[in-house]
């Protein structure tokens, strides 16, 4: 599964092309679909991002939940806003205009690494959503869970 760190602001063409950052696609280099799967991120005016194993991971959690359960259906709607996109030669993608339009971005766009996905943002509204969420963590006082050694049983 890929990894995805750090933020790189590219610019989007006239044609709505824009190049992944090349960490994002070494990271991506093992999966049996040369490009990304983006979708509108459900909850943030940005789009998520992520390669085609993560998307089955998220297919196979999809269902196990109740076949004809209002989650289910609500949580399957992410797969029917999701768009397949092929790496070009030069790495870029081609960003329908949709997408664009749902996180606001125009002439740039910032992927930021969040782990096992990424995500694409307006470049003044994620430096928003940042310091948002660094404050959230400073009042909260939220922390990351402890990693168990393998093995360890609990």
């Amino acid at each position: 599964m890929g990894l995805f760190l750090s933020r790189f602001v590219n610019k989007i063409d006239k044609k709505g092309r824009v190049s992944v950052p090349a960490p994002f696609r070494a990271s991506l280099s093992d999966q049996s679909f040369a490009g990304i799967v983006v979708y509108p991120h459900p909850k943030l005016p940005a789009l998520e991002g992520c390669g085609y194993d993560r998307i089955q991971k998220m297919v196979e959690g999809h269902d196990r939940l109740d076949q004809f359960s209002d989650q289910r259906d609500d949580l399957g709607s992410i797969f029917a806003v999701s768009h397949q996109l092929a790496f070009d030669p030069e790495g870029r993608v081609m960003l329908p205009e949709d997408l664009l339009r749902y996180a606001g971005i125009s002439e740039q766009a910032v992927f930021a690494g969040f782990g096992s996905t990424f995500q694409i943002w307006e470049p003044q509204a994620i430096d928003r959503h940042l310091s948002e969420a660094r404050d959230r963590i400073r009042i909260q006082k939220t922390t990351l869970p402890a990693s168990r050694p393998e093995g360890s049983g609990k």
